[in-house]
């Protein structure tokens, strides 16, 4: 058996030409959602990927602007910077690109952001509203794999899914996106005793550890689907993902590679939080 490809840039600029109608609705009513991207350092990686962001934007006619910010900068300039932007009206959604310089408590940072503008999804309101089932702004990672299942039409009710890695911007949100679909949902990490005998007993498993090629082809039950959702880049260079591609696709049913698979879902799924907070302050001010 040799895995299809789940091919996230396809997917993701099919998402893309479906929201062009909505769009432009939008545009008629004077409307053009609106995206403030905080960077603060100079980390390389991050640099590419807040730009990647902003074009994405652009390119569709939405507004998209990138603020940098030394790594000297205080918690306290960067809360009242948030603070502005929170009370204005033309700003739609705020994300500060994490991680972010050392001396910043990241979890301060993210609750300083209106619930309304929090279109990362972090803030522990709509953290919240995730787990009771009630989503305003779902995280855009999981929010992409979901989609991707989806379009991969994976029936999930009832399948056992196992997701290796517990972070709050990934794992959590993903075991609890997977559980209100349907799946019985296992949750690892790095550390779990065995890990091999859990991973092997999923029809999905979603990897996210930021550990290059640590789920490696027998640790995958034969006919799976695999989301990793891992970007590590290689001494030689070149990016890999959380799981080793080449043994995997071997035994599993469907895969996602690295880059082209999850990355480009989770910039359009961003793309669509936040063209969501626009219709959603726009019906707030007319009432």
């Amino acid at each position: 058996m040799t895995a299809r490809i789940i091919d996230g840039k396809q997917l993701a600029e099919k998402l893309k030409l479906q929201l062009v109608p909505q769009l432009a609705r939008l545009k008629e009513q004077g409307i053009v959602p609106s995206l403030t991207v905080i960077l603060v350092g100079d980390d390389p990686a991050s640099q590419v990927y807040v730009n990647h962001k902003a074009n994405t934007f652009n390119k569709l006619g939405l507004t998209s602007s990138v603020e940098t910010y030394p790594a000297q900068m205080t918690e306290a300039e960067l809360l009242e910077r948030i603070h502005t932007l929170n009370n204005d009206p033309a700003v739609n959604g705020i994300l500060v690109q994490l991680p972010l310089p050392p001396h910043f408590n990241a979890d301060t940072v993210i609750e300083a952001i209106s619930p309304a503008k929090d279109v990362d999804g972090f803030h522990v309101s709509n953290a919240g509203a995730l787990m009771i089932g009630k989503p305003t702004f779902i995280p855009c990672t999981p929010y992409g794999v979901m989609k991707m299942l989806e379009d991969e039409q994976v029936n999930i009710r009832g399948a056992e899914a196992v997701v290796v890695g517990a972070s709050n911007i990934v794992g959590k949100p993903m075991a609890l996106l997977l559980q209100k679909a349907g799946a019985t949902v296992t949750i690892c990490n790095s550390k779990t005793r065995d890990l091999g005998a859990q991973t092997r007993r999923a029809d999905i498993l979603v990897v996210a550890t930021g550990k290059p090629e640590m789920i490696t082809g027998d640790m995958i039950k034969p006919g799976a689907v695999v989301i990793d959702v891992g970007i590590n880049r290689g001494q030689d260079g070149k990016l890999k993902g959380d799981v080793q591609f080449e043994s995997a696709r071997e035994v599993a049913s469907a895969i996602t590679p690295v880059p082209g698979g999850v990355g480009p879902m989770t910039i359009v799924m961003l793309l669509i939080n936040t063209v969501h907070a626009a219709e959603q302050q726009n019906l707030k001010q007319k009432r």
